[in-house]
């Protein structure tokens, strides 16, 4: 997880949980970024690695849905907390109607956006959350 150093207060929403949920998480961060004054190049990964994340809840968890921001200073890490209800008895829509080389890649674009990625769960739901390098 992130170095605690000059950390931002952590911003939280509550997301639905419908397919639309990840371009509102891309709105919400994007102005949170602006806040911050992230340059666009580390803004544009962590937008993507949002919307991975929410994207993957969406189809593979249940409800509730929240996104959960904060920004180091100090390590210059963006640190991105998706929770969910836990997992889903079958796949969303879209995963449920893809083959299985149209989907699949997201841990390997999370992967390479990220200095780190995890999982935990606490009593009721998962968080998938993710650090994401940002210094200019």
């Amino acid at each position: 997880m992130t170095v605690t150093g000059a950390c931002t207060p952590a911003l939280a929403w509550p997301l639905t949980h419908r397919p639309e949920a990840a371009g509102e998480a891309r709105q919400i961060t994007k102005d949170a970024l602006a806040r911050w004054r992230v340059a666009d190049d580390p803004a544009d990964s962590v937008l993507l690695a949002v919307s991975e994340l929410v994207t993957n809840a969406v189809e593979h968890a249940q409800p509730p849905l929240n996104l959960r921001l904060s920004h180091d200073l100090y390590t210059h890490q963006v640190h991105i907390e998706v929770s969910d209800g836990g997992p889903a008895a079958t796949d969303g829509d879209w995963a449920a109607s893809c083959t299985p080389d149209e989907h699949g890649r997201g841990l390997e674009i999370i992967d390479f956006l990220t200095t780190a990625h995890g999982d935990r769960l606490e009593r009721g739901h998962a968080i998938h959350w993710a650090d994401v390098y940002a210094a200019a």
